[in-house]
C-alpha cells in the first residue's frame, strides 16, 4: 500500500484537490509550524517530498483539511476559542487529528512491511 491508496481510503478522491503550498510564508505567520491548513490547501514549511515523508504529519494534516476544515467544523475561530480554552496541545481539533494519525501511521507501517491489520 502507497500513501496516497491510504489517504484515498481515508478521505476519498476529494485529496485530489487539496493544493500544497511549499515553502509557505504563511507559516512564518504562525510561529513556523510543519504545515498550516484551510480549507483545500496546506501550506507547508518545507518541500512536499519531506512532508510526504512523514506519514503521521500527512495523515494529521489531511484530516485537518478534510475531516474539519472541508465539512466546515473547523473554523479559524472555533481554532482559536477552543486554543484559549484547552491550549494548543489539548485543543480537540489537534487531538482528533493526532488521534487518528497515530492509529493509522501503525497500519500504514504494518501495510508497507506486508503485515495484515
Amino acid at each position: 500500500m502507497v500513501l496516497r491508496d491510504l489517504l484515498l481510503e481515508l478521505f476519498g478522491p476529494g485529496i485530489e484537490e487539496v493544493r500544497l503550498v511549499e515553502y509557505s510564508w504563511i507559516n512564518a505567520l504562525h510561529g513556523w509550524p510543519l504545515a498550516v491548513t484551510r480549507r483545500q490547501r496546506i501550506y507547508l514549511r518545507c518541500s512536499a517530498a519531506a512532508f510526504f515523508a512523514n506519514t503521521e504529519l500527512v495523515v494529521h494534516e489531511y484530516h485537518h483539511v478534510m475531516k474539519q476544515w472541508n465539512t466546515g467544523r473547523l473554523t479559524v475561530f472555533r481554532y482559536l476559542v477552543e486554543t484559549f480554552r484547552h491550549g494548543y496541545w489539548n485543543n480537540p481539533f489537534e487531538v482528533e487529528a493526532r488521534d487518528i494519525a497515530s492509529r493509522y501511521r501503525r497500519y500504514y507501517s504494518a501495510a508497507r512491511c506486508g503485515i495484515s491489520k
